[in-house]
C-alpha cells in the first residue's frame, strides 16, 4: 500500500548482539549474511530504516541464540522474546545507536539460504483496509525485503517479512490517503449515520406516525400535556444528544464542552427571565430530567433521613411525588420511603384548602419542608398564608408549581416567588417545552434589613443533589430545546396563549355545569378543572375508556371522599393543548357538549352490564362519536409537524 509504512522491530540488546557478531565474524575472516546496502563507515542505522532493510543473522549465529531461549539469562529469541522485540524505533531513527560497518563487496548481499525459510507477511488493500496474509511458515530469524513495486515520493517501500509471532507497527501517512479510501470511509458513515428512521427502521417509524395521526385526530385534553413547536423538536433531536457534560458551565468532567456552556447558561438567564426574577436573588439549575426528581433532588438536599415533609393529600389534588401512603400503610414514592410525609387535606364539602387547619397540623408535626402546589387543585393557592406558617415552625416553604408554571410566567396567577424559598417545575406542561424540570431558588442574604440573618445556602447542596447524587450527565438537547420554549415563553404572543388557555378553561367548565356536571369546587382558576362522575354512579376508568375508543384523552383523577387513588371517582380535564391547536371559548363549548355524550354512553354501556368485557369499538354510538370528535378535531393545525391536507 502506498499510503502505509512497515517500520521493523528492533531493539538495543538485539543491536548490539548484531555489531558484536558482525565484529565477530570479520574478525575470524567469516563471512557476513546481510540485507543491508553498502553503508559507508559512521553511517548510522536510519539510514537503512529509510529503505526497510534489517540484519539477517546466520544459520549458526541462529541456532546459537535459539538455544538460550530456554533458560539462559541474556538469551535473545527472534520468535520467543518479546521483550527483546520492544520498540526502539525513535531512538534509531535519531541517530543514538551506530550501524556496524560492512565492506563494499559484502554490500547488497543475500544469502537467504543459510537462514532457511521465512514467514513472510504481506498486507492486501480492500474496501475493508489492510489485511495481512501470511504466506509461509518457519523458523529462523525475520528479514526485511525491498518491494521495488512500493513507493512512495520517489522511495521504494517494503513489503515486510516477520515471525507470526510479531505484529508490526502501522505508520499511517495521513498526508497520502488514497481519495478512493477516504471516500468509501465516509460513505460506510453515512450508510449507518445519516439514513432517515423510515428506511432504518420502518417497523418503528409505523408506530410513530400512527401516534403522530392519533394526535392529530383526537381531541387532547390531559391536563399535563400539551403541544410544544418545531423549534422545540429541531433542538431535542439534534447533534447536542452526542456530548456527555457531567458538571455545571464552566466546572465539568469532559473537555469539549465550551459551547454547551453557552447553551446551558443561556437556559439559564432566560428561565430567570421568563419568570421575572433577579439573578442576583435567585439561582435555577435546568438540568433535571423530571419535576419528580427535581423535587427528590429539593428533600436531598436539604433534608436528612427521616425529615418531614407535609404537601397537599393525593386525595385531595396533591402529587404522588410530595408523599404517599395507601390504605394498607404501603409507601408509594420515595419521599415517602426516604422521608416522613404527613399531608393535609381539601375541605370535604368545598373541595378547598383549608389554611387554618393546614396550620394547625404543621404546629404539631413540624415538617422541615412544607410544599404547596398539587396535580389536580384548579384554584389559586394562597402563598402569603403559607409563608405564615412556614415562618412559624422554621420550615422550608417549597411550591410545585409543576401545572401552573405556564400560568406563572405569563404573569396570569399569583406567584410563587413572592414567598417561597424553592420552586420547582416541569417544562412540558402548560409551559409549552420539553419534557424536563427546573429547580429554582433563593441565593445572597436572607433579608436585606437583618444582614445578621445570613445567607441561602441553598444553591451549593441543590446543585450537587442534582449532580452527582441523583443523576448523570445532563440531556444537552433537552437543555437547549427548554431554551428555545423559554424565549417563546417570555413573548407577548405566549401571554394572549396563557389568557386563551385560561378563558377556555372556565368556557368548558360553564358548559359542563349547562350539561348537569358536577365539578370540584364549582369551576377553576386556572388551566384545569376537576369533573366528579359519583352523581352518574360510573366508574371514571370506564368513562376514560369509553373516551378513549371515541378519540378523546382524558384522565382519572381522585376526588376528595375517595378511598384508593388507583380507583377514583373523577376525571380531571385541562385545556393548554387544544388551546396551542387554536381552539377558542366556543371550540371548547362544542368538546363540552362530546363529553356529555361520552357520558351518556358510558352509563349506558354500565347500566347493561357492569362486570361486561366490552368491544367498544364495535359499538355503534362509540363509531358515531368517534367520527364527529375527528371531523371537530382534523380541522385544527397540528404544531411541530405537517398534517394531511
Amino acid at each position: 500500500m502506498d499510503d502505509v509504512e512497515m517500520k521493523p522491530s528492533l531493539s538495543l540488546g538485539f543491536v548490539q548482539m548484531m555489531q558484536q557478531s558482525v565484529q565477530q565474524q570479520m574478525s575470524a575472516g567469516g563471512q557476513v549474511h546481510s540485507t543491508l546496502p553498502a553503508l559507508s563507515r559512521g553511517s548510522s542505522l536510519s539510514d537503512a530504516i529509510q529503505v526497510e532493510t534489517a540484519m539477517q543473522i546466520t544459520s549458526r549465529d541462529s541456532a546459537q541464540l535459539l538455544r538460550h531461549k530456554t533458560g539462559a539469562s541474556g538469551g535473545f529469541s527472534p520468535l520467543g522474546s518479546t521483550q527483546g522485540l520492544k520498540r526502539k524505533s525513535s531512538a534509531l531513527l535519531s541517530g543514538q545507536f551506530r550501524t556496524p560497518t560492512l565492506p563494499a563487496s559484502m554490500a547488497g548481499r543475500n544469502n537467504s539460504a543459510s537462514c532457511g525459510q521465512q514467514s513472510q507477511l504481506t498486507y492486501h488493500h480492500s474496501s475493508r483496509g489492510s489485511q495481512p496474509v501470511v504466506h509461509q511458515m518457519s523458523h529462523g530469524a525475520f528479514r526485511a525485503v525491498v518491494s521495488s513495486d512500493h513507493h512512495q515520493n520517489g522511495i521504494s517501500k517494503p513489503v515486510l517479512n516477520y515471525p507470526s509471532n510479531m505484529s508490526p507497527r502501522v505508520v499511517v501517512n495521513h498526508n497520502s490517503y488514497q481519495t478512493h479510501d477516504n471516500e468509501s470511509r465516509k460513505r460506510a458513515v453515512r450508510d449507518w449515520g445519516n439514513r432517515p428512521l423510515a428506511e432504518v427502521d420502518p417497523d418503528l417509524w409505523k408506530i410513530m406516525e400512527k401516534e403522530k395521526s392519533r394526535q392529530w385526530k383526537g381531541i387532547e385534553l390531559v391536563a399535563s400535556e400539551n403541544f410544544t413547536s418545531l423549534a422545540v423538536f429541531e433542538a431535542l433531536g439534534s447533534h447536542l444528544t452526542n456530548k456527555y457534560s457531567e458538571g455545571l458551565p464552566g466546572s465539568r468532567y469532559y473537555k469539549g464542552n465550551e459551547y454547551i456552556d453557552q447553551i446551558e447558561s443561556l437556559c439559564i438567564s432566560r428561565a430567570l427571565a421568563a419568570f421575572h426574577l433577579d439573578n442576583e436573588r435567585w439561582g435555577v439549575n435546568v438540568q433535571p430530567y423530571s419535576c419528580s426528581s427535581a423535587n427528590f433532588a429539593v428533600y436531598t438536599a436539604l433534608l436528612q433521613p427521616n425529615d418531614r415533609i407535609m404537601g397537599l393529600d393525593v386525595l385531595s389534588g396533591g402529587h404522588v411525588s410530595h408523599g404517599y401512603h395507601t390504605q394498607s400503610g404501603k409507601k408509594i414514592p420515595a419521599a415517602s420511603i426516604y422521608f416522613q410525609t404527613l399531608p393535609f387535606k381539601v375541605h370535604p364539602e368545598t373541595g378547598l384548602i383549608d389554611y387554618d387547619k393546614v396550620e394547625e397540623i404543621a404546629l404539631l408535626y413540624r415538617p422541615k419542608i412544607l410544599i404547596c402546589g398539587g396535580s389536580s387543585y384548579p384554584r389559586e393557592w394562597n402563598y402569603s398564608r403559607f409563608r405564615q406558617v412556614a415562618d412559624k415552625i422554621g420550615a422550608v416553604l417549597m411550591c410545585d408549581m409543576a401545572h401552573i408554571s405556564g400560568l406563572v410566567a405569563a404573569q396570569e396567577c399569583l406567584s410563587p416567588f413572592d414567598y417561597c424559598d424553592v420552586v420547582t417545575t416541569t417544562t412540558h406542561k402548560s409551559l409549552r417545552g420539553p419534557r424536563g424540570g427546573m429547580i429554582f431558588f433563593r441565593k445572597g442574604l436572607k433579608s436585606a434589613s437583618r444582614p445578621a440573618d445570613g445567607q441561602y445556602n441553598f444553591e451549593k447542596e441543590i446543585n450537587i443533589a442534582v449532580h452527582p447524587t441523583l443523576q448523570g450527565g445532563p440531556h444537552n438537547n433537552h437543555i437547549a430545546a427548554l431554551a428555545a420554549a423559554l424565549k417563546q415563553a417570555a413573548s407577548a404572543e405566549y401571554k394572549a396563549y396563557i389568557q386563551q388557555v385560561i378563558k377556555n378553561a372556565q368556557s368548558l367548565a360553564e358548559g359542563l355545569k349547562r350539561r348537569g356536571c358536577k365539578l370540584v369546587t364549582d369551576g377553576t382558576d386556572n388551566h384545569l378543572m376537576l369533573w366528579d362522575l359519583r352523581p352518574f354512579a360510573i366508574p371514571s376508568s370506564l368513562f376514560e375508556e369509553v373516551c378513549e375508543a371515541c378519540h378523546i384523552t382524558v384522565n382519572k383523577s381522585a376526588v376528595y371522599g375517595d378511598s384508593s387513588s388507583f380507583q377514583p371517582g373523577g376525571v380531571r380535564i385541562g385545556t393548554p393543548a387544544m388551546t396551542s391547536r387554536g381552539c377558542n371559548e366556543g371550540d371548547f363549548d362544542i368538546i363540552a357538549d362530546l363529553l356529555h355524550r361520552a357520558v351518556q354512553i358510558t352509563t349506558a354501556l354500565h347500566k347493561e352490564n357492569p362486570k361486561q368485557q366490552r368491544n367498544l369499538g364495535s359499538n355503534s354510538d362509540v363509531q358515531a362519536l368517534r367520527a364527529k370528535v375527528e371531523e371537530f378535531a382534523t380541522a385544527f393545525e397540528m404544531p411541530g409537524f405537517d398534517v394531511p391536507c
